[in-house]
């Protein structure tokens, strides 16, 4: 893409309603624009992140045999009643009424209507188990919607809901979803760590809560400091493997680390005080295991195969994809401006033309942009009519991973220069060998 003919409002000023930075660097580099309070339309540049974020959590789902699906985003109020759940939810949810009196609301959350369509269409032990999921936009009301996209009215969520006949295999997916989820945050280039957590309205009694550390973080967090060594790395997981789900859940949550709402200090007064931990954290995702609670009251019932109509054992895993934008930016980002993690930038590379209309500088420039073109990567050539500083500014705002910058004195010597927005650090290659130390950089993220 050339920047010329590109869509990047970005802002010289930070607007003053802005608290945090994930939302003053999300308006200023042109992520994102208000519609009304905690609602956001998403620009060019903001839209690119959030379709990254959601095609590696597609990936990671299908890895883990999920099934996608795409539900709607009003419901009817019947099935909440159903359930129970249409009164007890509170003022969070939006309440409509259609032009004929029927009640509806705008989907917080989808455990009933996916409940209805599993009792629809499933009967038997043999069809099990199952765990479908969509990524689709929810709305609950918040009292105070603030810090942009991290506690907005309008999200756009990863909703997933997995159907067995035994608690014991509901816990199998319950420890399949976290481990899933481990390596989902990893590829953002985050380190999410599982959390024992309160369950809320979706209900039940195992749920663990992914959050990221990060002053701005709304939720305070007690925890083991060994827990922030661990990764999950590259390693290859069955996950029909139960033994091998368990032992990676044991991994990572057998070390002390819980929300205030569940903190016990006396345990974690056990933990050597060297290693005692409080911070805050943002919440990007959370599991649940509740077994029965929506499958008896809505009669999702199957036969086990013994002659019994049994209801199944549900929990529900979620992964905040628009939240995540803004988590990402929290953790990654210095005094100039956002820093990408390689496998969520909207562009691989970008390319900075010092000499706007000088033959051997235009030339070098489409050279490099056609060359990451043709290894399937995607740079952003600033070919405005701009002075250098300014171009700078803007690349260090938007945060991309690399920068080319292309010179009349560089390419008189037959180089470019290729620099790493994270460290700084910058080292003169020629054209071909900067494009390709960029595709080797990114080849284990294609």
């Amino acid at each position: 893409m050339r920047l010329s003919r590109y869509f990047l409002p970005v802002l010289k000023e930070t607007p003053s309603e802005a608290q945090i930075v994930s939302h003053r660097l999300m308006l200023r580099a042109g992520l994102i624009k208000q519609a009304s309070a905690g609602i956001y339309s998403w620009l060019p540049f903001g839209y690119k992140v959030l379709r990254r974020i959601e095609q590696i959590v597609h990936e990671e789902q299908i890895r883990a045999g999920h099934l996608p699906m795409l539900m709607p985003t009003i419901q009817s109020a019947d099935l909440w009643r159903e359930s129970g759940r249409y009164d007890a939810y509170g003022a969070e949810m939006l309440r409509i009424t259609d032009r004929h009196d029927r009640d509806m609301l705008f989907t917080p959350t989808a455990e009933e209507l996916i409940t209805d369509i599993f009792r629809a269409h499933v009967t038997s032990y043999k069809d099990l188990p199952l765990t479908m999921y969509q990524i689709q936009w929810k709305f609950r009301d918040e009292i105070r919607p603030r810090f942009g996209v991290m506690r907005g009215r309008e999200f756009y969520m990863k909703d997933g809901y997995n159907f067995d006949l035994t608690k014991e295999d509901a816990l199998h997916a319950y420890n399949r979803h976290l481990v899933s989820y481990l390596r989902t945050y990893e590829r953002m280039g985050l380190q999410a760590i599982p959390m024992r957590a309160d369950s809320g309205p979706i209900g039940g009694d195992d749920t663990h809560e992914f959050l990221v550390l990060a002053e701005t973080g709304e939720s305070e967090v007690f925890y083991d400091s060994e827990i922030t060594d661990l990764r999950f790395g590259d390693r290859e997981i069955d996950y029909d493997d139960r033994a091998q789900c368990q032992g990676v859940l044991e991994e990572f949550t057998s070390r002390y680390a819980r929300t205030d709402e569940t903190h016990d200090p006396e345990l974690f007064a056990k933990i050597p005080a060297e290693r005692q931990r409080v911070a805050r954290g943002i919440e990007v995702g959370q599991i649940f295991y509740f077994g029965t609670k929506y499958s008896e009251p809505m009669g999702a019932m199957v036969d086990d195969g013994k002659g019994n109509r049994v209801p199944v054992h549900m929990g529900s895993h979620g992964i905040g994809v628009s939240r995540l934008v803004g988590a990402i930016i929290e953790a990654s980002h210095d005094d100039k401006g956002i820093v990408w993690p390689e496998g969520v930038t909207p562009f691989h590379v970008g390319i900075v033309n010092l000499k706007q209309g000088d033959a051997a500088c235009d030339g070098a420039c489409e050279g490099l942009y056609k060359a990451f073109v043709a290894k399937g990567l995607e740079p952003l050539y600033d070919d405005r009519e701009e002075r250098a500083g300014a171009k700078f500014a803007t690349m260090d705002l938007i945060g991309l991973p690399w920068r080319i910058t292309v010179g009349p004195r560089g390419l008189g010597a037959g180089v470019v220069e290729l620099t790493c927005r994270r460290t700084g650090a910058s080292e003169e290659l020629s054209p071909e060998a900067a494009v390709a130390r960029v595709a080797g950089i990114y080849a284990p993220h294609m």
